[in-house]
């Protein structure tokens, strides 16, 4: 059964930072794409980045590209997401998700969260003005 925990959110006024968390296990980690998403009230989940821990390209929706950073710690098999320059419209119910090969992002580069079977249980990201 795979896991995601996230942590990490919380509140922040706008130009601020905040780093999320996404632990795993070993092999869910090693071996499955992650990424993370948002959803924002009212509105659909939308992608915000994925990365494969084994190597390759870091994908970034164009909205967070040059503020938000994915990295990686193998020792504790977390992915981070770190958030900079922060804005408003960054607020939302942040997820972090899991798939051993989520389709739109290999063939596509692209994040549609019907390509991923696991998630995690969210953390709340409030940036105010």
């Amino acid at each position: 059964q795979v896991q995601l925990v996230e942590s990490g959110g919380g509140s922040v006024q706008a130009g601020g930072s905040l780093r999320l968390s996404c632990a795993t296990s070993k092999y869910t980690y090693s071996t499955y794409y992650m990424a993370w998403f948002r959803q924002a009230p009212g509105k659909e989940r939308e992608g915000v980045a994925a990365h494969y821990t084994g190597g390759g390209s870091t994908y970034y929706a164009d909205s967070v590209k040059g503020r938000f950073t994915i990295s990686q710690d193998n020792a504790k098999n977390t992915l981070y997401l770190q958030m900079d320059r922060l804005k408003p419209e960054d607020t939302a119910m942040y997820y972090c998700a899991a798939d051993p090969q989520p389709r739109g992002l290999v063939l596509f580069w692209t994040l549609q969260e019907a390509d991923w079977a696991y998630w995690g249980q969210g953390t709340q990201v409030t940036v105010s003005s």
